[in-house]
């Protein structure tokens, strides 16, 4: 059923009768009747609508036409009244995705270059030297549009090198392709809110959701981006922008390449460019003596630079800073400024910053279980990853290049990669496997000992399948029942975050804090080692948590949660992410998206029809 309204002053009767607290949102804080009547300008039928959820979804409607300059429009009642579980993924499939799909072209260049992070009274775009067709056509679009200013990045740079570029930071250009009249953008989709660019990890959690979507085309292109970065900057990098080049993240290209392979039959010559660049990369930045290999042979996280990260907020080191402040007789503002043009250098502040920076190349940024140790460590989460780099490797030079492949002039076959991965997997078992806690701890192989702070990671194994089946079994009985709260898994138990100093700040990566790529890893590995119901259990609470929130709290899909107390009002280090939007949420956050795209797929029916109805998980398992 439809109905005619005048959609401006149906908006602003309803927005002054139910957003009592001026947010721009309907939500459960609001105090407002809960009851908003329609009145068709037609036939003057009226229908009431009611309770917070419909109200919300009634505001999202309007906005939608209001944004359309639409005087007198329809609203579907149909889409009012949708049931939640619905009405998410709908939006979801139809919606999030292609508001947070980016160009860097003629068309999307103006959307990246002009955001909160964009600190030059010209915004700068570099290109890599080696790309030859994107600087040339870069520079065209330079003298045409205006507004912008390309600066070319030598093909061969250091790391010193890249430090000089925060004086005058800037977007890095990715993958071009040619279409029939002219090249365009290799399109990438943000996690969205601030972060407008594309993130490393974010990317393989939002392809996972992509490709359920049925956007084939989005997550080739994502892979397309990843062999873009790792030729031209060297690896795949946290962001594309100037100030990452100093870092990579958690390795998932393989990973990627198999999900894209397991929906769709490509080219050889297709499979064998991403391939060669997965070698690539897993032999130029992974295995490399010294840096990111340590002599146990397993890996760490080591982020190239020096001092502090270029990219936090004003003020985020303050508590670092001010004890050195005051070894030098500084104020912290004067410390900080000389510390950062490096006319004053501590060496016991630069070797906190390694690890500061190290962490943020893992991915979570931050925990505890990496302040000032994340470099010393051959964390579960690194290992994991680059075992399953390895066995994806072997599979697909035995399942599409006969057992053998060759790679610039090096040849390879599947069964040395199986070796490799036997090893890690040996490796991986001696230093960070605990018979006894039952669970994965970080090797610190500095200090030779296991580093015993209980973090999310240490499922990693369950999903890249290096686990036993005693240990798996350890894993889900012992270990999972400690991180998990109502709408999911933590990222840290609260034992360990307890045993850390009561003066430190919450970290966002630890607990109660609730995190996409925890749970998806979690559920991929309890289906690998069949345990199905516990599976639907996990699936089930962070799915409600999600619903529960949409339903809430004006459609909004967070960043991330509070566990304790199942909310997206998270108050620890940098807020959350995909809260701040005025009537109506239209892109939710890229990895929450995916996660509830995924978990779907994994949920029985019945339980589907649970979380439309608020279920709550404690009164089902």
């Amino acid at each position: 059923m439809k109905l005619l309204l005048n959609i401006d002053q149906t908006f602003s009767d309803l927005l002054l009768q139910e957003d009592t607290d001026n947010d721009k949102k309907i939500t459960k804080d609001d105090t407002g009747p809960k009851k908003f009547v329609l009145v068709d300008e037609t036939t003057k039928q009226e229908v009431a609508i009611e309770g917070t959820y419909f109200l919300s979804n009634l505001l999202q409607e309007l906005a939608v036409l209001k944004e359309q300059n639409v005087a007198l429009g329809e609203i579907d009642l149909d889409f009012i009244q949708e049931n939640p579980v619905e009405r998410i993924s709908r939006k979801i499939k139809t919606d999030y995705w292609n508001e947070l799909t980016r160009t860097i072209d003629k068309k999307g260049l103006a959307q990246i270059l002009n955001d909160e992070k964009t600190t030059n009274a010209i915004p700068t775009l570099y290109v890599s030297a080696k790309d030859k067709k994107g600087v040339a056509y870069f520079q065209e679009l330079e003298q045409e549009v205006g507004g912008f200013e390309v600066a070319i990045l030598p093909e061969d740079f250091s790391m010193e090198y890249v430090e000089t570029l925060n004086t005058k930071p800037g977007i890095l250009a990715l993958a071009l392709e040619q279409k029939i009249y002219s090249l365009q953008g290799v399109p990438f989709v943000v996690p969205g809110g601030r972060f407008n660019e594309m993130y490393g990890w974010d990317s393989y959690f939002i392809a996972v959701g992509l490709l359920l979507d049925n956007q084939l085309e989005k997550a080739m292109a994502i892979a397309e981006n990843f062999k873009y970065q790792i030729i031209h900057y060297g690896k795949i990098l946290n962001a594309n922008r100037s100030y990452y080049l100093t870092r990579t993240q958690p390795p998932l290209y393989s990973s990627l390449l198999i999900d894209i392979l397991k929906q769709k039959k490509l080219g050889q010559d297709w499979l064998q460019s991403h391939l060669e660049t997965v070698i690539l990369e897993y032999n130029t930045v992974w295995m490399v003596s010294g840096n990111r290999l340590t002599p146990t042979g397993l890996n760490r996280y080591k982020s190239d630079g020096v001092g502090m990260p270029f990219e936090v907020e004003p003020g985020h080191f303050d508590d670092v800073l001010a004890p050195y402040a005051q070894k030098y007789n500084l104020s912290v503002r004067e410390f900080e400024k000389q510390y950062l043009n490096r006319t004053l250098v501590d060496t016991d502040l630069d070797a906190y910053f390694v690890h500061d920076r190290s962490l943020r190349e893992s991915g979570h940024d931050t925990t505890d279980r990496l302040i000032n140790t994340c470099a010393n460590l051959n964390s579960v989460d690194i290992n994991s990853f680059l075992f399953k780099y390895e066995k994806d490797i072997a599979y697909l030079i035995k399942e599409y290049f006969n057992g053998s492949f060759e790679s610039n002039s090096v040849h390879y076959t599947a069964q040395e990669w199986e070796l490799k991965a036997q090893a890690r997997q040996a490796k991986i078992n001696e230093l960070c496997w605990n018979e006894t806690a039952g669970m994965y701890f970080d090797y610190d192989f500095v200090n030779q000992k296991q580093f015993p702070f209980e973090a999310a990671t240490m499922f990693f194994p369950l999903w890249a399948g290096l686990c036993n089946e005693n240990q798996a079994k350890k894993l889900v009985e012992i270990a999972l029942p400690q991180f998990v709260k109502m709408g999911g898994i933590t990222g840290s138990t609260a034992a360990s975050v307890a045993g850390v100093s009561p003066d430190a700040p919450h970290r966002q990566w630890d607990y109660p804090f609730g995190w996409a790529p925890h749970q998806m890893l979690l559920w991929e590995g309890l289906l690998k080692y069949g345990y199905h119901q516990k599976a639907q259990e996990m699936v089930y609470r962070w799915l409600w948590l999600i619903t529960k929130n949409a339903v809430e709290y004006n459609g909004t899909i967070p960043e991330k949660f509070d566990l304790e107390t199942s909310s997206h009002k998270v108050f620890a280090e940098y807020g959350n992410v995909g809260t701040e939007f005025d009537y109506i949420a239209k892109e939710g956050f890229g990895w929450m998206n995916a996660s509830y795209q995924y978990g779907l797929q994994i949920l029985d029916d019945t339980l589907k029809e649970a979380l439309n109805k608020d279920t709550s998980p404690g009164t089902i398992f």
